[in-house]
Formats: C-alpha cells, structure tokens, sequence
C-alpha cells in the first residue's frame, strides 16, 4: 500500500497529496519517493492552481526514520530528501499545507518547502535532530527566509518544539484554524482557483528564484558538512544508536 494518496480536485485545479501511514507518518525512502513521483507527475498539469498536503491521523509526521540516518544509509536518504524540497520550491503552484499534531524533523523540513502553513491548535512545530547529536541540513537552509535568524537558531540549536500559535507569531505558520485543511481549502478557492494558471506560475518562480538559488547551493554545502564532519564525530553516532536504543546518549564532545 502507498504511504501516499494523491487526487485532483476543483476540475483539475488542485491536487491534493495526503501523507497516509498514520501515526506517525514517517518520511522515509518510501515516503519520499511518492512525494517526488506525484510532483511529477503532476507538473505538467497546465490548468493546476495549487496543491494541499495534510495528513491522515492526529499527526502531520514524527520525522524522518532514524534508521536512514545511520552511516550506511543516511548519504542516500539526504540525497532523497533534498531532491524533493528542491522539487517542491521549483513547483509552478503554490503548495499550500494543513498540519496538526507533531509536526517534526523531516515532516517539517517538507512543510517548510511549502508555500504557506495553516496549522490546527494543537500543532507542534519542531527540529528534535540536535537531541540525537545530529543537525537538520534543509531546515538549516529554509528556516531563516521563513523565520528571522534568531528564531531558526532556537529552533536548530535548541530541538525544542512550538506550538502553533508560536510558530505563527515567529512566522513559522501563516493561519490557525480548528480544521487547518478546510481552511486551506477556502484559501486556495478564495485567491487561487479564479487565477491563471499559466501567470500563477510565473508568480510562483519569480517570488522563489532567489530562494531556490540559495537553497540550492547551501543544500549541497550542509550535506557535506554533515557526511564528511559530523558523520565523522563519534557523538552523532552515539546519540542515532542511543535514540534507536532508548537509552540517553553519553556525549564525549568529540
């Protein structure tokens, strides 16, 4: 079964995409994949004004799986996972997202991709890498354009999680609704269905070229810093077995 589902709505003018493997709704390999494969294969779709990803079940996502974090596979899950964020920040729509619950790690770095977040009461909003010795490379990139400097360095340095009505005030999240999906659906026919799509993406490029750029080459300077630096420390290491463990990390600094 698909960890995904896909579908057209408002006569091919939005396409929704719903993370399907609740709870947890872990961005893994898998995950991955079908994200990239439905933009794909929805990109050439010439009358789409929009896209809505949400979730099924009280999470958005827990995260990536920290089992393709481990030095055997952790190099081809960052390859993976930037060439969706890359693909979602090149799409020609505005990709609008509806989180409640945990919305965490990876399922963050993804909703960070997108263009605006409209978040349920009880959202949570966080980057927990720090806590397993490791950094998050796309939030590292896409948190300050969506925050200012300061609040990305909390979130990055410190692992905490914020709730929703935080995340908006730091501009983490554009709306708060009690059905964060409904309301992105008004969103999208209120000021996006009646638009062209043809000028819509045009838009779409022009308010992201300088964004895209960066994000493009910053992406492919964290991953070597996290591949060839801190893959390279013996407490990155120590803190992914410990996490998979249960057990807490015992740092040595080095």
């Amino acid at each position: 079964m698909s960890p995904l589902k896909d579908w057209l709505e408002h006569e091919g003018g939005l396409l929704r995409l719903r993370l399907a493997r609740p709870k947890a709704n872990i961005v893994d390999a898998e995950m991955i994949a079908a994200l990239d494969g439905a933009l794909l294969a929805h990109r050439a779709n010439n009358t789409l004004r929009g896209v809505l990803l949400d979730a099924e079940g009280p999470h958005f996502s827990f995260g990536a799986s920290v089992e393709e974090h481990l030095p055997a596979q952790c190099a081809q899950m960052l390859v993976s996972l930037h060439a969706l964020i890359i693909a979602m920040l090149e799409f020609p729509a505005p990709i609008l997202v509806a989180v409640r619950g945990q919305c965490l790690g990876g399922g963050l770095e993804v909703a960070l991709a997108g263009s605006l977040i409209f978040a349920a009461p009880d959202a949570q909003f966080g980057q927990p890498e720090m806590k397993l010795g490791v950094f998050a490379p796309a939030a590292s990139c896409l948190l300050p354009y969506r925050v200012n400097q300061p609040a990305a360095e909390d979130l990055l340095f410190s692992g905490r999680s914020v709730g929703a009505e935080e995340a908006k005030s730091i501009g983490l999240v554009y709306r708060v609704f009690d059905d964060p999906e409904t309301a992105a659906l008004a969103y999208f026919q209120e000021h996006l269905a009646g638009k062209s799509a043809a000028s819509l993406a045009c838009a779409v490029a022009a308010a992201r070229g300088p964004l895209l750029r960066d994000v493009r080459a910053r992406l492919a300077e964290v991953e070597k810093l996290y591949l060839d630096r801190l893959m390279a420390t013996r407490d990155a290491n120590e803190g992914l077995t410990a996490f998979l463990a249960k057990r807490k990390p015992n740092w040595e600094h080095r």
